[in-house]
């Protein structure tokens, strides 16, 4: 981690930080002050769901008065805390991110910002406004390898970059969990798939890019396989009743319910129980009356399973990107990054570049050293790496230690918004072009 841990080791006491929204993001982000108590401390945390709120209480010796249902009587208090980690649904993060903003508490907010463009712009206005830091859960920013390709392109091994070429696996089940049954299937809950799972990714485009502005971009997708249309004969509503579900891949018996009979009781199984501990029973019974138990073919999904941005930025630099449910791989990004004096690839797990000139390949990898709770979180470690940056900028009053700050950070959440605007008005958008052609 570098220069993130010899600062942190000027830290003189913890920084003190409210957790708002309790669930799966927020409780990863804590597990820093269990790991590093003497760098964080959790002082608070609202949540409307009582298990959640009184499981981050007792993990970390919450006093009851700093245990809120609502966010907003966190608010309403004289300032008691450094910073706040804002881990709502997607929703929900606008109110929150300002107002907390405006109270002077530096804000680490999950990915995505907000649901609409203003919104995002709104919260961006309000932290630079009151001179707080804001760090947006950009985990891949973090990720130790992923950081080496921006590395290697700003040191010149390619040249000048010509064209990104990046591919998001989304994963045949993790799709089936989270955007046909789960909690992101349905964009007037949620937000489009772009936004909701990808955000990460035209981020990424836009850092490798070298923060040029996107001049031009067009966006094509659907929701391809999960719909009534495809549902097997015989197929019932449900997969625990259902006489065709041993030959079905997104069956949720062989999600969920066999993964917890092998003792895999952590993502995704963990989601589907949110007022209690997974186990044999809970699941059954949620797989019985819950939004995971439904058959894929019989939901309200109504998001993108598969789409395509391309893109345009000043001087000419071109990029492709693409994601798709329909995957062995599970969010382990491809990309390809060609340049003029060398092509760069990266297959999820190294990195490697074919020199031209020489026409010899060198491979690349980075140090983790992430502790054993953050490499089960999904992102491979970077979760540990985002946490503990913001809460060394915290300490130390150093914003350069955040890499997805406001002003980067606003603009590819705009080119998001314009790429699915381009989809759903089936055209090339020019950039900041807000007429109809």
């Amino acid at each position: 981690m570098g220069q993130n841990s010899s600062q942190a080791g000027r830290m003189t006491a913890p920084v003190l930080v409210i957790v708002v929204g309790g669930g799966c993001r927020g409780e990863i982000y804590s597990q820093y002050a269990s790991i590093h108590p003497q760098r964080m401390k959790v002082v608070a945390v609202a949540d409307p769901r009582k298990f959640a709120r009184s499981k981050l209480q007792k993990q970390h010796k919450i006093e009851e008065e700093n245990v809120f249902e609502d966010w907003q009587a966190v608010v309403e208090r004289d300032k008691f805390a450094d910073a706040v980690l804002i881990c709502t649904p997607d929703r929900l993060h606008k109110e929150p991110a300002v107002a907390f903003a405006k109270k002077g508490y530096h804000v680490l907010l999950e990915k995505p910002m907000a649901t609409t463009a203003e919104d995002c712009t709104a919260i961006v206005e309000a932290c630079i406004q009151s001179g707080v830091m804001l760090s947006v859960g950009h985990v891949l920013r973090y990720d130790p390898v992923i950081h080496k390709i921006k590395e290697l392109i700003d040191a010149g091994v390619i040249g000048d970059v010509i064209h990104i070429q990046h591919l998001e696996p989304v994963g045949f089940y993790h799709f089936a969990h989270s955007f046909v049954r789960g909690n992101w299937r349905n964009e007037a809950e949620s937000s489009f798939a772009l936004l909701a799972k990808s955000c990460h990714d035209i981020d990424l485009i836009h850092h490798w890019a070298g923060g040029r502005r996107c001049v031009k971009v067009s966006s094509f997708g659907s929701v391809s396989h999960f719909n009534k249309e495809n549902k097997p004969a015989g197929a019932a509503d449900r997969c625990l009743n259902c006489s065709v579900e041993k030959d079905c891949p997104y069956s949720a018996c062989k999600i969920y319910l066999d993964s917890v009979k092998k003792g895999h009781t952590g993502w995704p199984v963990s989601v589907i129980c949110p007022n209690s501990l997974p186990d044999i029973e809970s699941v059954t019974e949620a797989l019985k009356t819950g939004p995971y138990g439904r058959c894929v073919y019989e939901c309200d999904n109504d998001v993108c399973s598969n789409q395509v941005v391309n893109m345009e930025f000043e001087g000419g630099v071109t990029a492709a990107f693409s994601m798709v449910a329909f995957t062995e791989e599970i969010c382990k990004r491809k990309t390809t990054i060609h340049g003029s004096k060398g092509e760069l690839s990266y297959n999820g797990h190294e990195i490697h570049v074919f020199n031209f000139l020489t026409q010899k390949s060198t491979k690349h990898t980075a140090d983790y050293n992430t502790p054993r709770q953050f490499g089960m979180s999904g992102h491979g470690g970077a979760d540990y790496c985002l946490i503990h940056a913001f809460i060394s900028a915290v300490a130390n009053n150093d914003p350069s230690l955040i890499r997805s700050g406001p002003e980067e950070t606003l603009q590819s959440h705009l080119l998001v918004f314009e790429a699915e605007r381009s989809r759903l008005e089936s055209r090339v958008l020019h950039c900041g072009d807000t007429k109809q052609s």
